[in-house]
């Protein structure tokens, strides 16, 4: 063989590895996939219209450009999954409620999950409300369990519980906010007298912040237990957000920006 002739061999074989491996990352990118949790996954409170549902903007399956969800994410690697993406959240769901999203999920039969679940679990009417933890553990395992029996290969991405208390100390002195959280009666295990110092009220603050963290503590855990499961270290709950990633009208949901900002903080976690 010729000099040149090896020299063309050894580019063709080049160009065929490079092909190969563009291949196996392509296909290491879901061809769909599903997202369950809560009104922050729905993007409630997002829409130019107050107080609905805006999945459009969800962090997770939007459509929405500015919000470069999760889905959009992938879809600009690989346009299989163009289509082919479900949004199971519902507004108001806990922890308990899982387990009839993941019915919808293996019904669906993607190839991806993420689940954001457990802030309406420790943001309830009062302290005693709020789920225990062993209620939270039980309703996470059985919802797992189902999913990895009837999906065995799917992918999980399990997110964190977002910090509450930081939400108070970020705007317990904005009057709007205070009164916004008043009036509706947001998080009240947390938000109510957000402008005490009392003991009483600054020692409850304090337990219902421990819960969040216990709650995270068994997210991580149990996600530990299931090979196809990866949880993003805390990611969520120890990212600081600001003000501006907050919505004005309830002053608890993220805004679009905020929306933006889960998809950016997360993403680039999964390990497909």
């Amino acid at each position: 063989m010729t000099g040149t002739r090896r020299m063309v061999a050894a580019l063709s074989a080049a160009l065929c590895l490079i092909a190969l491996a563009s291949s196996a990352a392509l296909a290491a990118y879901p061809n769909s996939m599903a997202a369950t949790g809560d009104s922050i996954t729905r993007a409630f409170n997002t829409c130019s219209f107050p107080f609905i549902d805006c999945p459009q903007n969800s962090w997770a399956t939007g459509t929405e450009a500015t919000v470069n969800s999760f889905y959009l994410r992938i879809r600009a690697v690989n346009r299989a999954i163009e289509g082919r993406a479900f949004n199971d959240a519902r507004s108001g769901a806990r922890m308990a409620d899982l387990s009839g999203q993941i019915a919808n999920v293996v019904r669906q039969r993607v190839e991806y999950v993420t689940i954001a679940m457990g802030a309406n679990d420790v943001c309830t009417g009062s302290e005693e409300s709020m789920t225990s933890v062993a209620s939270f553990e039980s309703s996470l395992r059985s919802a797992l369990n189902t999913l990895t029996r009837e999906l065995p290969s799917v992918k999980i991405s399990l997110g964190s519980v977002p910090n509450v208390y930081w939400l108070w100390s970020l705007l317990h002195t904005n009057r709007s906010a205070v009164s916004t959280w008043n009036n509706f009666g947001i998080c009240q295990s947390l938000l109510r007298n957000p402008t005490s110092t009392s003991r009483e009220d600054e020692e409850r603050r304090l337990r219902v912040q421990r819960r969040n963290v216990e709650f995270n503590t068994v997210l991580r855990e149990v996600c530990a237990t299931y090979a196809t499961c990866e949880y993003d270290a805390d990611t969520g709950y120890n990212y600081r957000f600001e003000a501006g990633e907050v919505s004005t009208r309830d002053y608890f949901h993220p805004s679009v920006r905020g929306q933006a900002t889960i998809a950016r903080i997360e993403f680039p976690l999964v390990r497909f």
